[in-house]
């Protein structure tokens, strides 16, 4: 084999295609037990690997030559064979200190809180290091500074996540409240899946500057493929896959009042993106055997509601779609984290003149303009960009304008 991935249960990864568009060279996932992975390293039957967990400790007896670095760090996750000799270094350290540029909020002589003491904790820490941090304290769950005692860190400027809390499918779960730290500068998530985690979501409404971990395995693939054949590669070319990739798993909620089209925008723009179309509403239809009003009349607004969220959560946490959802989701305010998790949301606006109401309980309860004051404040907060429906050819098309 050429290229590929080392671990003991990988999954989908991204790295393929990343490895793809930097060099074009094959790249493979090699799934090995503990066991397998020494006798498979002695083979030397490839030219190149990236590592990870539980390995990247485990690969150092393997290697005939350590970069400094990565004996600085105490782990590697990069392998170079070089004419029968391996050589590991670590490239995790690399795409960190990608993400803290990218930001572009300084790190120096500010307290960092790195939350974890995994696989690639170490790495991140000594990233901090290089790039001047001032205290830097590692929150784990049995350390000297744990989860128990974290508020004598709430004055932290610098915040990370390198723990998988918060990652598919543990989606809405996170290692801290970001609340307390009021001195709170920059927060860092290297989690990739959700884009935006819990974590993120709570920086985003709270004004703190943010980043997921997307741009870092990009930039840490760079960084290795650079190793693996000896070359240079243009800095451009991180955003340039970073942004092709968001694109592809991200998705596009559609919000708005009942019957202002959500539906029939969503269903042409999922064919012009190449995306999945889900209907939240179909959804629960399909699951309960009923029709909207039907539900309505048996188990009220309520218990509508209730099921709706669910389904919500559970089709959010998937990627690369577009949603179109019901007119009444943002009566719910925990849906506002599921329909940010996973890419832009839209919100579609329509003259209350030309919505219908038929076959919409809601929508015939009470006054449209009643229900549209109840609900207008939560369609302009959770909404990215917000879009005048007219023809559905033009509302597609200014959609697609706006997306990244």
């Amino acid at each position: 084999m050429e290229y590929g991935l080392l671990g003991e249960k990988l999954g989908h990864s991204f790295s393929p295609q990343i490895h793809s568009q930097l060099a074009g060279y094959s790249y493979e996932l090699v799934e090995k037990t503990p066991q397998e992975v020494e006798v498979f390293l002695k083979e030397r039957e490839f030219q190149g690997l990236n590592v990870t967990i539980p390995y990247k400790k485990k690969v150092f007896d393997c290697c005939d030559q350590v970069s400094e670095l990565a004996r600085r760090i105490g782990s590697i996750n990069t392998i170079a064979n070089r004419g029968g000799w391996l050589y590991g270094d670590n490239t995790d350290y690399y795409g960190f200190r990608y993400m803290i540029h990218r930001l572009g909020v300084s790190v120096a002589e500010k307290k960092a809180v790195v939350l974890g003491n995994g696989g690639v904790a170490p790495a991140v820490r000594a990233a901090l290091e290089d790039e001047g941090a001032g205290e830097i304290v590692t929150v784990s769950r049995r350390g000297e500074n744990n989860y128990n005692n974290i508020s004598r860190h709430y004055d932290a400027k610098i915040l990370v996540n390198t723990t998988p809390l918060g990652m598919y499918p543990g989606n809405g779960e996170a290692a801290v409240d970001l609340g307390p730290f009021k001195q709170c500068e920059a927060v860092y998530d290297l989690i990739y899946n959700p884009l935006k985690t819990k974590l993120l979501l709570s920086a985003e409404k709270l004004g703190i500057p943010c980043m997921d971990g997307l741009s870092m395995l990009v930039a840490q693939a760079k960084k290795s493929c650079e190793i693996f054949q000896q070359i240079s590669l243009p800095e451009e070319k991180v955003e340039e896959i970073t942004g092709c990739l968001r694109r592809k798993v991200s998705n596009v909620c559609l919000i708005g009042m009942p019957g202002c089209g959500k539906t029939t925008v969503g269903e042409r723009l999922a064919a012009r993106l190449g995306k999945k179309f889900v209907d939240i509403d179909r959804e629960i239809v399909k699951r309960m055997g009923k029709e909207i009003p039907e539900i309505f009349r048996e188990s009220g607004e309520t218990g509508f509601r209730k099921m709706e969220s669910e389904v919500l959560s559970e089709v959010t946490k998937q990627t690369g779609q577009v949603v179109a959802t019901g007119g009444g989701v943002v009566v719910t305010p925990k849906n506002c984290e599921l329909v940010r998790q996973n890419g832009e949301v839209i919100f579609l606006k329509r003259d209350l003149r030309e919505l219908t109401v038929a076959g919409r309980p809601v929508s015939q309860s009470r006054p449209l303009e009643q229900i549209y004051e109840e609900r207008i404040d939560a369609y302009r907060s959770w909404s990215d960009f917000q879009v005048e429906t007219r023809t559905v050819e033009t509302t597609v098309r200014e959609i697609e304008s706006l997306l990244v």
